[in-house]
């Protein structure tokens, strides 16, 4: 067992109280937006390696953590980033970033979604519908694919360009429609477009009859939150029409990083 004097001796070990050293690594790994190794995290703690080790562990084993393909270096996990949309849902946050997707529905007129990455897929934080009788409706909480959907897609393409590709090279990419990209190379250039443009689109990709437009999300630090995204039903909007309301897209996304992080 490590002493409290090993601790106290260990560079920047006492700037972390005991109770907080694991909160503070989940932090160190959520900013980084990419995975680390426990060294690469102990460079900002200063702990004896043993406890840095043991803590990593603990976090792994309570799901806070997950290991990367490279089970060296860790990631935020499902429980990690359960937590991090609960503390966005709190009252206020909540009724300010609802607010900011219902003034961007009522300039498009169409239903507009937040949508946030997990290991199941993207999913519905939020959504304002539109007020058409005819409509597609996808709940909050619901999760759909990453490589057929326009928000899916921004989360893709944000990745490096070496992981974007193991990425891919590891979802089953699965025809939900005759447009869905199911082949690796397909979906890779479809992703190098995405990332050159800044947006993304889904032409009806998804589902027969529909498309979507999607503009990523990205904290200070470069690092992908999530997406703005709308769709539509085709017989109502073409997708030359739905990428006319790109300006709209990303003033609302200025607006909601206003509310939810300054």
């Amino acid at each position: 067992m490590t002493s409290e004097a090993d601790v106290s001796q260990s560079p920047g070990a006492d700037r972390v109280p005991t109770n907080l050293r694991l909160l503070k690594i989940a932090e160190i790994v959520a900013e980084a937006g990419r995975p680390m190794t426990p060294s690469e995290i102990n460079r900002q703690m200063g702990l004896p390696k043993p406890s840095i080790h043991r803590l990593c562990q603990t976090l792994l084993a309570e799901g806070y953590l997950a290991p990367d393909s490279d089970t060296r270096r860790l990631r935020p996990a499902r429980r990690l980033r359960r937590m991090a949309a609960g503390l966005l849902s709190t009252s206020d946050t909540s009724i300010a970033r609802h607010q900011v997707l219902q003034e961007v529905a009522r300039k498009i007129n169409e239903t507009v979604n937040l949508v946030v990455p997990e290991e199941a897929g993207m999913r519905y934080l939020d959504r304002v519908e539109t007020e058409w009788p005819f409509r597609i409706q996808l709940p909050i909480g619901s999760n759909v694919p990453f490589h057929c959907t326009a928000s899916g897609k921004t989360y893709l393409a944000s990745l490096p360009p070496q992981r974007r590709t193991q990425f891919v090279e590891m979802l089953k990419l699965e025809a939900h429609t005759g447009n869905t990209h199911t082949t690796v190379s397909g979906l890779l250039a479809e992703l190098d477009k995405v990332a050159r443009q800044g947006h993304s689109v889904d032409r009806e990709e998804f589902m027969n009859g529909m498309v979507a437009v999607a503009v990523p999300i990205y904290l200070p630090g470069d690092r992908y939150f999530g997406a703005m995204a709308f769709h539509a039903p085709t017989v109502r909007v073409s997708l030359m029409a739905a990428e006319l309301h790109l300006p709209v897209l990303k003033e609302g996304v200025s607006k909601l990083l206003n509310v939810l992080f300054d």
